[in-house]
């Protein structure tokens, strides 16, 4: 098993690899005592049989520089293949801006392959692959070194494995015309926006109860002091304080250390210095906060007038066609989508891109009377209407 620890040698390696049509990729890292990811290790394989092409990464060596990656992730002749990508792709995203290009993501791929929502690396490694991966240093501190044998083993496994499951499923998707299903969905991945978290937006990920405009300023001032503070210090929001005791704050607007001490659900850490100075100017903030310049709660659906009837049709339209495309049904539309759909709204995933080949189309066309449905032996027929 080797292991790079120099930039020249990374160099070396990454320019071997830009002589093949792939390279497989995935990372350990910490996050538990910091806001932003710890990159610990990574791991890269390129195609063949064996383990020869397979190598780790100590980002934590003395003086290595992840530039020569970077460049591989830059060359668009090379397809750079993760399997559930998201946090991989935000770690380096925020070290460098860069995004591997062209990527491929095998989890999603699997999903619209019929394995399943979300499905797990060792499945896809024991369906595809026929082999056992041996998770028990999952949870181990990647930070220190020097690193097990058993890490190393494990380590390497995730990028080894990935060739065979990545040739698998693009050779399924190239057969079955899906391709862009994947690559439309990973435009998401792929999306400055989806990794980026600007203080002023932080309380649309609180879930309150109340919708008042003051209620809702305290809560979107306090959000926003938490995130900032746990960015610039690099610590974990929940570690500032949890959104319970924030939703606690807002609904009890402390404003002076004594009232602050009052809180049940608030660190104690949070109860005195930075962290109080901060709140305590965050709730003013939110009260001072003029009428017309409080956010306001998203459009809840509620109290949609839901045709029942048509939201069941819609129910058994989704089984029908997920069925036959082999796909999982929650990946088309959930059921608050199918709600929302019979209570005539159409800003919903199901409408636009893929989706709407599989699903949407069709039930556009049995919402507005177009078409209907047949039980034809076990299965269900669309029937076109005059």
């Amino acid at each position: 098993m080797r292991t790079l620890t120099t930039t020249e040698d990374l160099a070396a390696y990454c320019k071997e690899a830009q002589a093949h049509p792939y390279v497989t990729v995935d990372t350990e890292f910490l996050r538990e005592r910091t806001y932003y990811s710890k990159l610990c290790l990574i791991q890269l394989a390129m195609p063949g049989t064996d383990d020869s092409g397979a190598v780790l990464v100590d980002p934590l060596a003395t003086g290595i520089s992840l530039e020569p990656l970077y460049e591989l992730f830059r060359d668009t002749s090379v397809v750079k293949v993760f399997h559930a990508a998201r946090q991989d792709l935000e770690i380096f995203f925020v070290d460098a801006q860069v995004f591997p290009e062209p990527l491929f993501d095998t989890q999603v791929a699997a999903m619209v392959c019929g394995f399943g929502e979300q499905v797990g690396y060792e499945t896809l490694v024991r369906k595809i692959a026929h082999e056992q991966v041996d998770k028990t240093s999952r949870f181990t501190d990647w930070s220190r070194r020097p690193l097990s044998d058993a890490q190393k083993t494990y380590a390497l496994a995730d990028v080894t494995h990935l060739r065979q499951v990545y040739e698998f499923l693009a050779a399924k998707l190239a057969e079955s015309g899906r391709s862009h299903w994947v690559e439309e969905e990973l435009h998401i991945l792929t999306n400055p926006g989806t990794y980026i978290i600007e203080p002023q937006n932080a309380w649309k990920r609180i879930k309150t109860r109340t919708n008042s405009g003051k209620f809702l300023a305290i809560v979107q001032a306090l959000a926003a002091f938490r995130e900032e503070f746990a960015q610039t210090r690099n610590v974990p929001r929940n570690r500032v304080y949890k959104d319970d005791a924030l939703v606690e704050l807002a609904s009890n607007r402390p404003k002076s250390y004594e009232e602050l001490g009052r809180s049940r659900l608030l660190l104690r850490e949070a109860r005195k210095g930075e962290i109080a100075d901060g709140i305590l100017a965050a709730v003013q903030a939110g009260l001072n906060c003029p009428p017309e310049k409080a956010p306001k709660a998203p459009a809840g659906r509620e109290k949609l007038q839901v045709n029942p009837a048509l939201a069941d049709l819609l129910r058994v339209l989704l089984k029908a066609k997920t069925e036959s495309a082999g796909v999982a049904a929650k990946l088309i539309a959930p059921a608050s989508d199918l709600d929302a759909l019979a209570a005539g709204m159409r800003d919903v995933a199901a409408m636009s891109g893929w989706r709407a080949e599989v699903f949407g189309q069709d039930a556009l066309q049995l919402c507005e009377g177009k078409i209907a449905l047949a039980a034809v032996g076990n299965d269900v027929k669309i029937v076109p209407l005059d």
